[in-house]
């Protein structure tokens, strides 16, 4: 089966408050729960905020670090898993899933191996 990388973007700022967030966390782990019994589930992992990020970049030979995120954007990722899957058509099933739930733009997109390191 191949994987697939499912991005959670979420907008800049303060999270929703309790009233609005905790619905979306138990429909979230509803779909958590349906992938694990699928065996579609490989790991996942949510992120701290742009602003604890650091960059590493090279210039002119020279390796630079800068504090936070790569890019200014009014959304980030939040959160990120990844599934197995046989194809797009069923990634993005999950995908879809995960949209529903979250209520925040998804990516899907395959993992690539053999191509670094």
């Amino acid at each position: 089966m191949k994987q697939y990388l499912i991005s959670i973007y979420q907008p800049d700022g303060e999270p929703p408050p309790p009233e609005v967030l905790e619905p979306i966390m138990r429909d979230l782990e509803a779909v958590n729960a349906e992938l694990r019994a699928a065996g579609a589930w490989v790991f996942a992992g949510g992120l701290h905020p742009p602003s604890t990020a650091t960059v590493v970049r090279l210039k002119d030979d020279e390796v630079l670090t800068t504090d936070g995120p790569y890019i200014e954007g009014k959304e980030h990722i939040g959160g990120f898993t990844v599934i197995q899957a046989p194809d797009l058509d069923a990634a993005l099933e999950w995908g879809r899933k995960f949209a529903r739930a979250i209520t925040l733009p998804i990516e899907v997109r395959p993992l690539q191996y053999g191509t670094c390191g």
